[in-house]
């Protein structure tokens, strides 16, 4: 279905916002109905050449219009912008997005003076790549073309997937918002131990980033469940049967389990400390 055209205004303009315009521009939505704010002017008139898009250091002259309100700006600075505009927002009543971490909807409703239609997107930096993966949350005041929009909206940067539980923004943040650390973290370990090994550094980062990424395609493409594509590569007695068997000697499920809970916790409370 195509994505209706709207007027849309980020309040922000970062690498988060960025590759959500960009990713809108790339699929055919019109520039001139895109405005994004900014204190840089410099870093403004940059996108404004770059990408043909309406710009402002004024945030109260940007949301007068708007249909659809995207708030990118980091969580400790939210209020303030929120306050800022929501004289504004409470008379024209547009749908809010907000892709700030750990800020809650109802706490954003509030800010904003009540009684909007508020949707919370976590998202994460391989949407800077157009390969994001985004949890979605919305309040019940929300329409359904107005979910629908959004949808579309993030899905041009990637996976777009909602969950029906605020809370659950929490086990995002612990999959796909740090979730690319953790691979990180892998490729970094993987890199160390074949050098340790002999393996040249260039070569040996070649072959694990595309080992990762075969593995992604395998999964995507096959549909199997991990643990049998697992299975398929495991030879009786054989070479990855030892390394999966010392990973699992050294807990290496449990680790993981562990460090997500972790950080979903700590997802839960930075949303408590931001809303005091």
């Amino acid at each position: 279905m195509p994505m209706p055209t709207k007027k849309i205004t980020f309040i922000g303009a970062g690498n988060m916002a960025g590759a959500i315009f960009k990713g809108l521009l790339a699929n055919g939505y019109p520039s001139d109905a895109i405005t994004a704010t900014a204190p840089d002017a410099d870093h403004l008139q940059t996108l404004k050449q770059s990408l043909n898009i309406h710009v402002t250091t004024d945030n109260l002259a940007a949301v007068a219009d708007a249909e659809v309100i995207v708030l990118a700006v980091k969580p400790q600075v939210m209020q303030g912008v929120c306050r800022e505009i929501a004289s504004s927002v409470c008379r024209t009543r547009p749908l809010i997005i907000s892709v700030a971490a750990g800020l809650q909807a109802e706490t954003l409703n509030a800010w904003l003076g009540g009684e909007h239609a508020i949707i919370r997107c976590m998202p994460n930096t391989p949407s800077l790549v157009g390969a994001g993966a985004s949890g979605l949350y919305a309040l019940p005041s929300v329409q359904p073309e107005q979910r629908d929009f959004a949808n579309q909206l993030l899905s041009g940067v990637g996976l777009a997937e909602w969950v029906d539980q605020e809370s659950l923004l929490d086990v995002v943040t612990a999959i796909s918002g740090s979730g690319p650390a953790y691979f990180f973290m892998i490729f970094e370990a993987m890199e160390k131990a074949a050098v340790e090994m002999g393996m040249p550094a260039d070569a040996a980062r070649r072959l694990i980033l595309q080992t990762g990424l075969g593995a992604v395609r395998m999964a995507q493409e096959t549909g199997e469940e991990p643990a049998q594509l697992k299975r398929n590569v495991m030879s009786p007695n054989g070479t990855t049967e030892r390394a999966i068997h010392t990973f699992e000697a050294e807990g290496m499920e449990a680790m993981f389990v562990k460090a997500m809970q972790a950080c979903a916790d700590r997802a839960d409370e930075l949303a408590r400390e931001l809303a005091n």
